[in-house]
């Protein structure tokens, strides 16, 4: 356990909807909320949390690297690229794993990640960089899931699933054993999917039908 866990205190980076399951999600696993960071000020602040300004400031950047901070952005480039900048900077984030969530002790899991209430994570899946497990996903045994993907609440990838790199797989989504979804692939709410999908696309339907971006 590093420095930044044992000290058990966080700064959100983003306090919107996703910010708000991020800040739940910490309460709930025993962490102090120092505050948040954002564009500017938000009037809806439902946790009560302090405004430390941007994170592009160099203050607030000093201030991150004294406290844990989480990337707490649901869009998948726009969390890659404060990482990306943060990272560089100050060092990794902390994870956002919600108490409720049953985790595999054989699986990888990297780091910055999201995983929510009622997630399942079974044996020797691979969690990369940045990713999102949201609310009561299913993540079956093998799958390799790529940096900065965004897994659904609901959706169901069955073993040895493999998600590139940004691609975001819709809420109840059901995707079929042994399939690879490509980098940025956008699966839609619902879909089923039961063949690979190339990079770059967006699929719908059940049957899946696959569109070009």
């Amino acid at each position: 356990m590093n420095e930044l866990n044992q000290q058990k205190e966080v700064i959100l980076i983003g306090y919107s909807g996703h910010g708000f399951v991020a800040a739940d999600i910490f309460l709930n696993a025993g962490y102090k909320l120092i505050g948040y960071c954002d564009n500017s000020e938000k009037k809806l602040n439902p946790f009560s949390l302090s405004y430390t300004g941007s994170e592009k400031n160099d203050s607030v950047i000093q201030l991150l690297g004294k406290h844990g901070y989480f990337v707490a952005i649901g869009e998948n480039n726009i969390r890659k690229r404060i990482y990306d900048s943060l990272t560089a900077k100050i060092g990794k984030p902390v994870n956002a794993i919600h108490p409720s969530a049953v985790i595999s002790s054989f699986t990888t899991l990297k780091d910055g990640i999201f995983i929510a209430a009622k997630a399942t994570i079974n044996p020797l899946v691979q969690i990369g960089t940045g990713v999102i497990c949201n609310t009561s996903c299913s993540i079956d045994h093998e799958c390799v899931i790529e940096d900065f993907a965004h897994i659904g609440p609901g959706a169901v990838l069955c073993g040895n699933v493999s998600i590139g790199e940004l691609s975001f797989i819709g809420a109840g989504s059901v995707i079929k054993q042994g399939i690879n979804i490509g980098k940025n692939v956008t699966i839609g709410a619902g879909a089923v999917i039961v063949k690979n999908v190339p990079d770059n696309s967006i699929v719908i339907g059940n049957p899946q039908k696959i569109l070009t971006k």
